[in-house]
């Protein structure tokens, strides 16, 4: 599980519980569509934590337009 650290403490305790959302919706070679609407959540979420909190948006968007999603 990866670690966001930007010195905001509520954007940070966001992301990382998101992450282990995440990670818990991939465990064990989740099918490729669900895997897709996790990450999907997640990076929603962390965008949206971003947002709130005046916090770089941009890997948030990133990812999701990687992901075929419009942010």
């Amino acid at each position: 599980m990866s670690q966001v650290k930007t010195g905001n403490q509520v954007h940070d305790a966001a992301v990382n519980k998101s992450e282990g959302v995440l990670q818990a919706a991939t465990v064990n070679g989740a099918a490729q569509p669900a895997a897709n609407t996790a990450a999907i959540a997640h990076y929603r979420t962390c965008l949206a934590s971003a947002l709130a909190n005046n916090c770089g948006s941009e890997p948030f968007r990133s990812a999701l337009r990687t992901l075929g999603v419009n942010s």
